[in-house]
């Protein structure tokens, strides 16, 4: 097994486990906030925050699909040593992590059922850049209204019409976490 493999989880799982939890629940209950999430070193094309967030909610249990350039053997093989959760495809997927446009067509997730709206995917999206412009949200857990920089609206815009049905998404960049339930409304604010 290779030193890569083994390397890049967290010095102590159980502190850093929490605190990434606590940081994806804090974006997820205020969505556009942007949060840090540290702890990890996984193998590139991982970032680290979605390298913490992978060992903070995946286990043997999580079935997670990996999109794009993030489904390498380093990656795989890290995903397997760290959370042992199996690698699937997006339709049997709980999480599935890569690019935009390497997660399309959203269509190809889960978004629940009218009994079991939470057996739904959640897209955790790394991203080139994450700022608090570009898309006006609003909705559950923002005051008025906030901004984040979205791949696009349309999208989103759809999804939220689902409710209570719909995808969840988390986006990364670097160490830096954002979040959009699909309880937020998305409109356009300004150029991106």
């Amino acid at each position: 097994m290779k030193a890569q493999t083994l390397s890049g989880g967290f010095a102590e799982p159980a502190i850093a486990s929490a605190a990434g939890f606590r940081q994806v629940m804090e974006a997820m209950a205020r969505p556009g906030t942007i949060h840090s999430v540290t702890g990890a070193a996984p193998p590139a094309p991982l970032s680290p925050a979605t390298g913490a967030i992978l060992l903070t909610l995946c286990d043997p249990d999580t079935p997670l699909h990996l999109a794009g350039a993030l489904d390498c053997d380093p990656v795989r093989a890290w995903v397997a040593f760290h959370t042992g959760a199996p690698v699937v495809g997006p339709s049997h997927c709980m999480f599935a992590v890569g690019g935009w446009d390497d997660l399309m067509p959203l269509n190809a997730y889960q978004i629940g059922t009218p009994q079991y709206p939470d057996r739904s995917a959640t897209l955790i999206v790394q991203a080139e850049r994450l700022e608090q412009t570009g898309a006006t949200l609003s909705g559950p857990g923002i005051k008025e209204t906030q901004a984040l920089s979205l791949p696009e609206l349309e999208a989103f815009q759809h999804n939220a019409g689902h409710f209570p049905l719909g995808l969840d998404f988390i986006f990364t960049c670097c160490d830096r976490v954002a979040a959009l339930p699909r309880t937020t409304i998305v409109t356009q604010k300004g150029a991106f």
